[in-house]
Order: C-alpha cells, then sequence, then structure tokens
C-alpha cells in the first residue's frame, strides 16, 4: 500500500510540475523579445526574437541591463574581430545581468527569483584548457554576442546556470552589469602583478582604460598617470581618480617620443638603447595597455622600466607591425597579454560589495532595450562623449 501511495504521489508531484512549466510558458508567449541583430551586411535593426525554452543545467534570464562594449561596435562596423566574423543575423551583447525566470533540469546554484550576473564565456570544459583552470583559453567556446552565440541584447536568454552568478541585493543590476569590463581588467592586474607603491601608466581612457584606473587606485599602485587623445576623457579620469596624473597624448609624436614625455612624468630620463637612462628606477614597473591601438601599444613599451611589464588588455588588428621588438628585447621588458578572463566575478562582487571599487560613474548614457539601436549608434560614436552605454529593460515580467 505505501509502495501505491508514493507511486501516486510522485506521479500527481509530475502532473504538477508539468502544468506549472505549461501555465509558465503560456505567461511567456504573452510577452515580446525585442533583440539588437547585426548581419554579414553591417546593418543594425531591432529583431522580435524567439523565447527559448531552458534545457537541462540552462536557466532563462530576464535581462535586466547589458552594457555596450567596443566590441559589439567591431561586430557591427567591420563586420568581425579579428578572425571572429559576422556570418549572418545574431543577437549582439555580453556584459549582463538580470533576474532568473525558469529553470532546466538539475540545477542547484540558482533558484528562480535569483538576481545574476552572467559571465558570457560558454566552454566546453573537457579540454586540457579546461581541465587546468584555464578556460578563458578553450577553443571549442560559445562567447555571447559573438558570432555565432546570440546575446544579451534582448529581454529574454538561456543561459547556462553554472556560469550565472548570484549577486546580493546591495548591487544594482547596472553594478551586475559592470562586473563584465571590471573582470576584464582584473584579469590584466592578476596577470601583471601591480604592486603596492609602484608605478604604473594606464595607455588610453575608455571604459577598459578607466575601469584600469579605479583598479590599480585599488590595488595601491602610485604613482598613476593616465593617458588618452581626448582631453574630455583625460577630465573624467581626474574625477574618477584624483591622485592620478592625466597625459594627452601629442599626434606629433612618435611614439618613443610621447612616452619619454610620461617617463618624465614618473621622474625618469629618456629611453636610451647605448647609455643608462637617468633615474630608470622611477619609470613605472608596469605599463596596462588599454586600446589596442598599434602607437599606444608602443608607447606603452617605451614607457616601461627596463625589466618591467607591458600587460596589453585592449583588442586590436590582427597584425601590428611597428611594435619595438629589439627594445623589449634588449631591456628584458615582458610582453603580455590576456584573453578575456577566468574566475573573477567572485572576487568582482566582493570587491564592489566591500566598496572596494565602485565603477558607476562610468555609466553616462542608459537607453530602453526598445532604442538598443539609438543606444549602439551612439556609443560607436567618439564624438558624442559617452563612456558606457547600458541598455535597461524595465519592463516587469510576471509568470
Amino acid at each position: 500500500m505505501s509502495s501505491a501511495i508514493a507511486s501516486s504521489a510522485n506521479e500527481l508531484h509530475s502532473s504538477t510540475s508539468a502544468e506549472d512549466a505549461s501555465s509558465t510558458q503560456s505567461k511567456l508567449r504573452s510577452y515580446r523579445n525585442p533583440s539588437l541583430q547585426v548581419g554579414k551586411e553591417r546593418q543594425i535593426r531591432l529583431v522580435e526574437a524567439p523565447i527559448e525554452e531552458p534545457k537541462e543545467g540552462e536557466a532563462l534570464v530576464h535581462i535586466k541591463t547589458t552594457g555596450i562594449c567596443g566590441s559589439d561596435v567591431h561586430l557591427w562596423k567591420s563586420g568581425g574581430i579579428g578572425p571572429l566574423r559576422v556570418e549572418s543575423d545574431y543577437i549582439l551583447g555580453h556584459e549582463a545581468a538580470g533576474i532568473v525566470l525558469k529553470l532546466g533540469e538539475g540545477i542547484t546554484n540558482v533558484k528562480v527569483g535569483d538576481r545574476v550576473a552572467i559571465e558570457p564565456n560558454i566552454v566546453c570544459g573537457n579540454c586540457f584548457l579546461c581541465r587546468d583552470g584555464r578556460y578563458n583559453l578553450c577553443q571549442d567556446v560559445q562567447f555571447s554576442g559573438v558570432y555565432p552565440a546570440n546575446g544579451t541584447l534582448q529581454r529574454f536568454k538561456v543561459h547556462p546556470a553554472k556560469w550565472l552568478h548570484k549577486i546580493p541585493d546591495i548591487l544594482s543590476y547596472r553594478q551586475g552589469a559592470l562586473l563584465e569590463p571590471l573582470s576584464v581588467v582584473m584579469h590584466g592586474i592578476n596577470c601583471c602583478r601591480l604592486s603596492l607603491g609602484r608605478g604604473v601608466s594606464i595607455h588610453g581612457a575608455g571604459p577598459i582604460g578607466l575601469s584600469a584606473l579605479a583598479c590599480a587606485r585599488a590595488s595601491g599602485a602610485h604613482p598613476i598617470v593616465i593617458t588618452d587623445l581626448e582631453p574630455a576623457r583625460l577630465d573624467f579620469a581626474k574625477r574618477l581618480v584624483p591622485s592620478c596624473t592625466t597625459y594627452q597624448v601629442d599626434k606629433s609624436l612618435n611614439a618613443e617620443e610621447n612616452a619619454n614625455k610620461i617617463r618624465a612624468i614618473f621622474g625618469a630620463g629618456p629611453v636610451s638603447e647605448t647609455k643608462a637612462a637617468e633615474n630608470e628606477y622611477s619609470a613605472p614597473e608596469r605599463t596596462l595597455e588599454c586600446t589596442g591601438v598599434e602607437s599606444s601599444v608602443a608607447t606603452a613599451a617605451y614607457t616601461c622600466r627596463r625589466g618591467g611589464t607591458v600587460m596589453v588588455i585592449g583588442v586590436g588588428k590582427s597584425m601590428m607591425d611597428n611594435v619595438p621588438f629589439m627594445h623589449l628585447s634588449l631591456a628584458e621588458k615582458e610582453l603580455k597579454f590576456i584573453n578575456r578572463y577566468r574566475d573573477t566575478w567572485p572576487a568582482g562582487i566582493s570587491a564592489v560589495v566591500g566598496g572596494v571599487v565602485n565603477l558607476d560613474a562610468l555609466v553616462t548614457h542608459t537607453f530602453p532595450l526598445e532604442q538598443a539601436v539609438e543606444a549602439l549608434t551612439l556609443a560607436s560614436d567618439p564624438s558624442k562623449g559617452s563612456i558606457k552605454v547600458h541598455v535597461v529593460d524595465n519592463v516587469d515580467i510576471h509568470l
């Protein structure tokens, strides 16, 4: 009898679960899913996308905030980034936070109603790099917002639950979305080992450079010099971290000449290959290159002190011809690169919750999801003065 009762209870539970799932799906169909898509012809448009059903290990997330990244602009304007080409229509966006609406089978790390930040890496988990913990180097990665993986510039997105990170109520969705650019910088800083009281130069005052500025200050680096072509961005940097020194790159000078002016701010003499530079020890031990522009990489290389580290965080063109190879070699400067990030979200959440770093000021413009085309257009035009543009969805979903 007890076995029969248990069997009936299980059948009732299964029936109830199926009814709940059907009810949830029916309610979802009453909502639209606008998405920002780009195609091979490099046209962006707002398109109604299907609402996917989460499979085993996946969660359906209502995307509340997505930040526009420079890579989104590259994918639109250039049709790709390096070898990563756009071949057909798909959805952009990867800097995101939202709320869990529905779960597939086998999920234990999040539940319906959880507020989450999305880590956009979706990796194989089986290759030697994934097994070694260096999953950001997985060659079988599907990265949200990079073709062909649909991104977060839509209302509803299915994502593997293992890459969802719960955020506490004290964090806003804006702060949850900013964890992605923060993660890029955190990985770069971790890899080059910034030191307390040691100087650093930051090349580029865009969103990543400004994030690097805030993180360098939080790491205890000093003195800090940040460079850019645009005076407005340098003014912004000074407001963000008043203790930093700014340098406006002089387009009439070459990379070495600009580097010598930056080195002078640190109290170091000009770069020299034939004699000891004056006060070489005072030159920055670490330089963070945050643009990916060839001339900026070269400037960062010359700025760095002998035996130091040049960390390239910015994403540049596929080939560079004017990096000072022999200078780096003779001065034994370490030229390092990063690819995205790994294991940074928990530390990033902790840093923001603890007030160690705050990037809120970087968000200069906010658009509703229905105006995502206008948001990306603004972000693509440096003359408009935006730093970080966010797309938000204020629609409340009731399931």
